[in-house]
């Protein structure tokens, strides 16, 4: 683009980490150095937003869509335009003014969080669960919940729980464990000083943004609708879910917890894409690329980030390009990716054993 102001806060896109997270850099210099002035973008697998937020930073209306409303929260606190100060203002009203609906009990939830802390947790919980809908809270909410766990700092806490991981949520048995073998309790730590520094840090210089987030399945054909039905999309810039991987949710079962989800994980796979065979995962991502086909430009692109999981004989792009028969979508070129390894050496710390990173690919894309 040309004649463009970045004037966007780009740290706002780290506000909460998420498992296999593409980089910034990804979208940003296709839509940076491709994209004209009213070209609309799509990302129908959104995760924690980075699409979305790269269009802003450009410029661009986007639409967002994913079925996970960990991913949705996450990518609408990328979206608004609020101040640092709006911010706190909200926070300590909160604190104030709500009382706990309940406070989850059990050992996870004794060393996981100090009694002080999960209380202003839940009542951040009791008031997003109440309304959501400002500015104001779906940005407070999304600091929350990059907040919500992560690993204990050697200067001052930047999250609220015990020794976590910060992209996923440890399970109860595992953690409890973890902590109990190490004496590790969870700490006496400032709420409202950690939302401060991070309300600082993201919120302190953005414009306002053209872009839109939806809770919902790409594979069902209204999802993907444009908000104006006379504003088909140009740019689809994405990264489906790798086959094999089927705990997106259960992997970010504390966070959906503050949103109003359980406080025990759960397992369950609703709306998600069918992993039960190579075939029947092909088959779901076609149907979301036939569905993006039919709200596109004649002269749209699409570029999909697709890797693997190391103990998965299928082979990435083999699922991929099958999946792109009959869907809408030529492919036009196919490049390497380097390694996804971003977010997993974090994890690492935390695990018994690490993993060993799939080489990711580009695969560009043209309107049939």
């Amino acid at each position: 683009m040309t004649g463009n102001r970045w004037t966007a806060n780009a740290s706002l896109n780290g506000i909460c980490p998420y498992f296999t997270m593409f980089p910034l850099d990804f979208p940003l210099k296709i839509l940076k150095r491709r994209a004209k002035k009213n070209d609309r973008v799509l990302d129908p697998f959104c995760g924690r937003g980075t699409t979305g937020f790269a269009a802003r930073l450009v410029g661009l209306s986007s639409m967002s869509v994913d079925s996970s409303p960990v991913a949705a929260a996450i990518t609408g606190a990328k979206l608004v335009h609020v101040s640092a100060e709006e911010i706190m203002l909200e926070a300590h009203a909160i604190l104030s003014n709500y009382k706990p609906s309940y406070l989850p009990s059990g050992e996870f939830w004794e060393l996981a969080y100090h009694p002080t802390v999960l209380d202003g947790l839940c009542r951040f919980r009791h008031a997003f669960m109440e309304d959501s809908s400002s500015d104001v809270r779906i940005a407070l909410r999304g600091i929350i919940l990059g907040a919500l766990h992560g690993p204990k700092q050697k200067t001052f806490p930047s999250y609220f729980s015990n020794q976590c991981p910060r992209t996923y949520a440890p399970k109860p048995g595992y953690s409890c464990r973890f902590w109990r073998e190490r004496n590790l309790l969870p700490d006496i730590v400032d709420i409202i000083e950690i939302i401060r520094r991070r309300a600082n840090r993201y919120y302190s210089d953005s414009q306002k943004s053209a872009g839109q987030v939806r809770l919902a399945d790409s594979r069902n054909q209204s999802a993907l609708l444009p908000a104006e039905p006379d504003s088909p999309f140009k740019w689809i810039i994405t990264s489906p879910p790798y086959y094999g991987m089927r705990t997106y949710l259960p992997d970010q079962w504390l966070r959906r917890w503050l949103l109003g989800g359980s406080d025990t994980v759960d397992y369950s796979v609703d709306n998600q894409i069918i992993h039960s065979s190579p075939e029947s995962f092909a088959n779901d991502l076609r149907t979301v690329w036939q569905n993006a086909a039919r709200v596109s430009t004649d002269d749209a692109r699409m570029v999909i980030r697709f890797g693997g999981i190391a103990d998965r004989k299928a082979k990435p792009l083999d699922l991929i390009k099958s999946s792109l028969d009959s869907s809408g979508w030529v492919i036009k070129a196919v490049r390497p990716a380097g390694l996804a390894t971003e977010g997993k050496r974090q994890a690492n710390t935390f695990l018994r054993s690490k993993s060993n990173p799939v080489c990711e690919y580009d695969i560009w894309t043209a309107h049939r």
